[in-house]
């Protein structure tokens, strides 16, 4: 055989050879599985081991059997930090500068993980693990998560054997879209389903299976399940456990926080809570029903970390009862701060507040019992998220403290005895990696499938892991998102927070001695201006090696481009194809567009979903009910508008049409047609202004929630699609800045 070399010998026949089979790689004898649990958004104060009184007992656990650190980093921001640790180097030089629908044309900003940069996953296999992914994903461009591919970013084509999750930045918690492997599916339908404990049932099948074919085989889980990310859903008897707790108020649970925070010795005594960040209202500011919302909103939020806490209980209990939890290396993380994206109030529907869309206190309020239900895809007011942060400066996205401060422990029972011990060691995500490779006495490869690459960036963290008086071999670490800009060194920190619009040459840094100023209390930078300097200009050497460049403050806007590039003007559907991700989908927004199919009609009335598009957060579906032609377009959960035909459809082969025509910005007028006659029209005058649908495409049948409530899912089309055409008109726009002038009030 070309390529391999046998090592037997071959002779005329079998008695005058000798066979010789391929030495398979196995890991070292002993070495430990692995299992990075990371979860979303879960700020430095919100853990009941790092302060709160939200219920965390199996991740407290962890802690007491391990190690708590209060000085370790992530990047701000959800993709760019799952980059880093699985990968070990800076976020920009992975590609990801940003989550990865904020890519742009430039080499930090590809929204994609660099083959330059390897996985964790792609070290480990070749060296005889098993390599499993469950959750959330997002470190792939999102056009190219549907059926066509390439896969060679997903997570099998990075070094996962195994993965069960979703693609993109969240999921409905009731109706995820759901990917297992290289394949869309469709999750399981029951009334008690929750994505967490989905994922966490696939966890332990997988690794049930391989223990069961090879059990001295160690593997790697990366476990992100997506909590506590928006929507924040959960079963009510989460919710109805904190029914009270908060009704204080964020400025008094930071307070209360704080101390514990100080008697658990998870921040020093003389650490100070910095002050009320500008953009929160004081509790005592707000009217008795703005407190009733705002706490019934954070209720919801410790329901769901509880919730999730039980299941990683879940899953540590299976692996102590298959007798491998002793020899397993448990990292626990989040990937950011506790985020403010919730605004005054909070969110009923997350997907408006990402489309500038406002929603007022009113419409808030009266929701109040779909909040953590299939009918809230809710986020709670960034008053909370502040208190997460306590006693740290803002939120996630930011380069403060808030935004990069997070909670890590870590738990090897048969190796690190200091159970419950603190270490106070400045560490970063991109550390992750080259410690386990530290332990596991391997190499990080100078090449992965023919392509060289980059060195790992992060340091071992071995020795804080084994001595409490260690210092970090660390000496210099940059931050950097949407501008705003960090840099650490030996204990000094300078940092701005930039404001979006502006000059980066007005930004004003701070400096702070954060060694001995843990919260970043105290701005040094009128007092220390040579060191101020000096940090500033370490900050853009670092830029300049790790591909910060160039500089760029947007967010949303940064969609418009990836949405120009891959923009089509027809697209053709077929029954029986997988789920298209919605960032492959026709953009209807605020365009003229016309939606045809060819569809058979037997005898009888005919049902089911010809197209739909989205979810009840927001989309589109052009349906049959009881003979019936109908169009449902959603512009949130129970806020659906419907056109139904005149006439029930005529039995044979049928033409039927949706038309709109755009009369103004995010208006106008549809109207239904059956054979070419017209059939009815109705005025559409509050549309999304991008991309309508929450969620992908489903020809002939609907996988997901429902766009309106007229119909339950699956709702298959009972008659014959041919197929279903989507054109789309000359004049679409795609403008989020002046989305953004609009929501902000800026000319």
């Amino acid at each position: 055989m070309k390529g391999e070399k046998f090592k037997g010998h071959i002779g005329r026949t079998l008695n005058e050879s000798e066979a010789s089979w391929p030495v398979e790689t196995k890991a070292q004898e002993g070495a430990p599985n692995i299992v990075i649990a990371l979860l979303d958004d879960v700020g430095f104060a919100q853990l009941g081991c790092y302060g709160s009184n939200i219920e965390t007992p199996n991740i407290d656990a962890l802690a007491g059997s391990g190690l708590r650190y209060n000085n370790f980093h992530t990047t701000a921001m959800c993709s760019p930090t799952r980059a880093s640790l699985l990968t070990g180097r800076n976020h920009h030089t992975a590609g990801m500068g940003a989550i990865v629908e904020w890519s742009t044309g430039f080499p930090g900003y590809r929204g994609e993980v660099s083959k330059h940069t390897s996985t964790l996953a792609e070290i480990l296999r070749p060296q005889g693990y098993n390599t499993f992914a469950v959750g959330k994903w997002h470190l792939m461009r999102m056009t190219k998560a549907t059926a066509a591919g390439p896969f060679d970013a997903w997570p099998l084509g990075r070094g996962f054997d195994r993965f069960y999750g979703f693609l993109g930045a969240f999921a409905d918690h009731y109706d995820p879209e759901l990917v297992q492997d290289n394949q869309p599916i469709k999750a399981p339908r029951s009334d008690d389903y929750h994505l967490t404990e989905d994922l966490t049932d696939q966890a332990i099948s997988m690794i049930k299976s391989q223990k069961s074919v090879a059990p001295e085989k160690p593997f790697f889980l990366y476990y992100a399940p997506g909590a506590c990310h928006s929507p924040h859903q959960v079963p009510k008897d989460y919710i109805k456990k904190y029914q009270g707790k908060f009704d204080a108020g964020w400025d008094e649970m930071r307070k209360i926080w704080f101390e514990r925070q100080q008697k658990l010795g998870i921040i020093p005594n003389d650490a100070k809570l910095t002050e009320l960040n500008r953009e929160v209202t004081p509790w005592n500011d707000l009217s008795q029903d703005q407190k009733k919302l705002c706490a019934r909103m954070q209720e919801v939020y410790a329901g769901f970390l509880d919730h999730t806490d039980s299941q990683i209980g879940r899953l540590i209990s299976f692996l102590k009862d298959i007798e491998q939890y002793e020899n397993t290396i448990v990292i626990f993380l989040s990937d950011n701060g506790a985020s403010d994206e919730g605004g005054e109030f909070g969110n009923l529907n997350i997907r408006k507040h990402y489309s500038f869309i406002h929603e007022s206190f009113d419409e808030l309020f009266s929701a109040m019992d779909d909040y953590g239900s299939k009918y809230a895809s809710n986020h709670y007011p960034m008053g909370w998220g502040h208190a997460g942060n306590t006693p740290l400066k803002w939120f996630k996205m930011d380069t403060h403290g808030g935004g990069i401060r997070d909670p890590f422990i870590v738990s090897w029972p048969q190796s690190i005895k200091a159970g419950g011990e603190i270490r106070e060691q400045f560490h970063h995500c991109t550390d992750v990696v080259p410690t386990i490779l530290d332990y596991l006495n391997i190499e990080a490869p100078e090449t992965v499938n023919g392509i060289p690459q980059e060195p790992i960036h992060g340091q071992s963290m071995r020795a804080s892991f084994e001595d409490r008086a260690s210092l970090t071999p660390k000496r210099a670490q940059y931050f950097e998102m949407l501008g705003d800009r960090g840099i650490w060194a030996d204990g000094w920190k300078a940092v701005t927070r930039h404001t979006k619009g502006t000059s980066f040459d007005d930004d004003v840094w701070e400096l702070y001695h954060v060694d001995k100023d843990f919260s970043e209390f105290h701005n040094l930078a009128d007092k220390k201006p040579d060191k101020l300097r000096e940090m500033v200009d370490l900050w853009w050497a670092e830029a300049g090696k790790y591909d910060v460049l160039p500089l760029d403050d947007r967010d949303r806007e940064r969609v418009a481009s990836t949405l120009r590039a891959t923009a089509r003007k027809r697209y053709r559907y077929y029954p029986g194809m997988a789920r298209i991700d919605r960032m492959s989908t026709p953009n209807v927004a605020n365009c003229s567009h016309v939606i045809e199919a060819e569809i058979q009609v037997s005898q009888g009335e005919v049902e089911g979903v010809i197209l739909s598009a989205g979810n009840r957060f927001g989309g589109y579906a052009l349906y049959c009910k009881k003979g019936h032609l109908y169009y449902a377009y959603s512009f949130g959960a129970r806020d659906s508008t419907m056109l139904k035909s005149y006439d029930p459809l005529p039995v044979g082969k049928v033409s039927v049409k949706f038309e709109f025509e755009k009369t103004a910005e995010k208006q106008g007028i549809g109207k239904l047609y059956v054979n070419g006659l017209a059939q009815g029209d109705l005025s559409l005058k509050n549309m999304w202004p991008v991309i309508p649908n929450a969620a992908g495409i489903h020809c002939g049948h609907d996988d997901g929630s429902p766009v309106c409530e007229d119909y339950e899912p699956p709702f298959a089309f009972t008659g014959t699609i041919s197929h279903v055409d989507v054109i789309i008109g000359d004049n679409q726009v795609i403008d989020f800045m002046s989305e953004y002038k609009e929501a902000v009030g800026n000319d």
